[in-house]
């Protein structure tokens, strides 16, 4: 017989195993402060009074709330570009979701010929650079008279969003099994019925992650909408926070433009941080399956 020898507490390999597992946590957390390093810089120069800018302390000494009531002054017009930047995000997403859901569906589930090519296509219109085809998109809209609305906001970031949601969709709808639709039309649904009350409940988190995607880089771009509006009524947050001017309109607003990333970006952390299990659930599900 062979004896089989266990490490105790105080031994070499539990000592070994201890040290990976520190040197694991230690990991996680250099990456952690790396990434969440310039958000806390750009909270504390938030909180910083306007002729504190430049004080390198951690912690800002007095706080102040002067950058955020300056973001909401009359002349900033930021609470409407804000408006816009949710007008835009969310018809966005909406419409990503509605026609990447039945592209997705339709390339995982039927047999067609070329079906692997459209798909490639598909997913080679994503790697053109938006900065490529802003003048194309430019003269266009100028023809068209699009310049100043949200459809030349909304259609160029949906081009950009309707491939992520397609490839993803696609992977999950094809790891759900043929059986499903099966048994539903074997009790009397149609193939539309069983798509709607059996496969898009089924097909939530997967959903719900590509909408988050979907949201947050339309919810994030800079370039279209820097391009295609000049009026500021029509410009979203991040357009608006690019052009913030000083007190004197030639120096930088530090304060003001922290501030403003501040009101842009937590929201979008805050549903992040509440509905992580989705999304996580969105990303994994049916990989072991």
């Amino acid at each position: 017989m062979t004896a089989i020898s266990t490490a105790k507490p105080g031994s070499a390999g539990g000592r070994s195993f201890n040290l990976r597992k520190v040197l694991s946590y230690l990991g996680m957390a250099v990456v952690a402060i790396y990434c969440l390093a310039p958000f806390y810089w750009m909270v504390v120069s938030a909180f910083r009074r306007p002729q504190d800018q430049f004080d390198n302390s951690p912690i800002p000494a007095p706080f102040s709330i002067k950058n955020f009531t300056a973001v909401f002054g009359h002349d900033v017009g930021f609470q409407r570009a804000l408006l816009n930047s949710v007008i835009v995000a969310g018809t966005t997403t909406l419409l990503t979701l509605v026609v990447g859901t039945f592209t997705a569906y339709a390339l995982a589930r039927l047999d067609f010929r070329f079906k692997n090519i459209v798909l490639g296509i598909i997913i080679a219109t994503s790697m053109f650079p938006p900065i490529s085809l802003i003048v194309p998109l430019l003269h266009l809209f100028t023809n068209i008279q699009w310049i100043n609305t949200y459809q030349s906001m909304i259609l160029p970031s949906l081009s950009f969003a309707l491939p992520l949601a397609v490839w993803n969709l696609t992977a999950f709808f094809r790891q759900m099994p043929f059986e499903l639709e099966y048994a539903a039309m074997v009790d009397g649904c149609t193939r539309g019925q069983a798509f709607r009350k059996i496969i898009v409940p089924l097909a939530a988190p997967g959903v719900f992650t590509t909408a988050i995607i979907a949201f947050i880089a339309a919810w994030n771009e800079f370039m279209i909408a820097l391009s295609m509006v000049n009026k500021k009524e029509m410009q979203t947050a991040t357009v608006s926070i690019s052009k913030f001017t000083g007190a004197y309109g030639f120096d930088q607003p530090f304060g003001t433009q922290m501030a403003a990333g501040v009101l842009v970006t937590v929201p979008l952390v805050i549903v992040v941080l509440i509905l992580q299990r989705r999304i996580i659930a969105g990303l994994t599900a049916g990989g072991v399956k």
